[in-house]
């Protein structure tokens, strides 16, 4: 998809954690954004769905 921008909705967030550009929406509004790797060092939300996706405990 390369020079292109394509909008991807998704649950499961291993569909996108390659992605440029993250947006996580909570109640219809933009808490985060960043790629993957800065959205995982905040340890907010995407931390949180991201673990629990993967099987991890919470810390």
């Amino acid at each position: 998809m390369q020079g292109r921008t394509t909008f991807i909705i998704a649950h499961r967030l291993s569909t996108i954690q390659d992605t440029d550009v993250i947006w996580v929406l909570s109640q219809g509004e933009i808490v985060e954004q960043g790629n993957h790797e800065e959205l995982m060092e905040k340890q907010v939300i995407y931390y949180k769905v991201y673990q629990l996706q993967q099987g991890k405990p919470l810390k």
